[in-house]
């Protein structure tokens, strides 16, 4: 199960002694990367350590049912000291790209705990290897509060660090929420069940419909035709074993 080994880690000379302040740590993940259709969308829980008490039976959220992923919702909210979940829209990710939308969700996650908090965490904790934050567009970023000033990278961090695991479950079912409400809007693309991913039905909606508004028009949002195979003709040469070939 994930816990807060890696978190106490990061601040551990801040939790020793008996007069020791404590530290306020904060786990990032991500969700809808890959998708054709919708937001990206980051999640933040930040805890305060040493005080954060029980740990909730989070997991990575790509392992949990949709009904577990909700129902663990309201525990994470109520064992966070703060936690919000920030987005980046299609357009944003069409005009910006994907990593720098991204960092702009992200971003947007970050402003909203350290307003709630009234002071920015000691340390944000991330999944993977690459730190995508600093890729956001300025021009987007110049009413949220600053960028972390520390950012750890751990790989996995997601199937063994809590507060991440706790992020990615707050990501994932607000952006789930957000794209089965749009499938009302647009029933043609099957979001209820997809969520905007490449599913067979929504490339053939695609195919058959056109992009909605919701849609991340610079992405190749069908496959290109596969031109039909040319015939390929031999002919023999005197002399010269096995003959020639070309494409017509």
């Amino acid at each position: 199960m994930p816990g807060l080994d890696v978190e106490s880690s990061l601040v551990a000379t801040r939790l020793t002694g008996d007069a020791a302040p404590g530290a306020l740590v904060a786990g990032m993940d991500e969700v809808g990367r890959g998708a054709l259709a919708g937001p990206v969308s980051v999640g933040v829980v930040v805890v305060r350590l040493p005080d954060a008490g029980p740990v909730p039976g989070v997991r990575d959220s790509k392992v949990l049912s949709p009904a577990r992923r909700e129902a663990l919702v309201p525990q994470v909210l109520a064992w966070a000291a703060a936690a919000a979940v920030g987005h980046a829209e299609p357009a944003e990710i069409d005009r910006y790209g994907i990593t720098a939308a991204l960092a702009l969700a992200g971003r947007r996650a970050w402003h909203r705990v350290v307003q709630d908090l009234g002071t920015p965490p000691d340390v944000v904790l991330l999944d993977g290897r690459d730190d995508f934050l600093p890729r956001a567009p300025l021009d987007a970023c110049r009413a949220l509060s600053a960028g972390p000033g520390r950012v750890h990278l751990q790989v996995k961090a997601d199937a063994t660090c809590a507060t991440v695991a706790a992020a990615s479950i707050l990501a994932k079912v607000e952006r789930d929420g957000l794209m089965t409400r749009l499938a009302r809007e647009h029933p043609v693309y099957g979001w209820e069940g997809n969520k905007g991913y490449a599913a067979a039905g929504h490339r053939q909606a695609l195919i058959e419909r056109g992009p909605s508004p919701h849609h991340r028009l610079s992405w190749r949002l069908v496959p290109e035709p596969v031109a039909a195979e040319q015939p390929v003709l031999s002919w023999d040469v005197p002399g010269e074993g096995t003959g020639g070939e070309w494409t017509a």
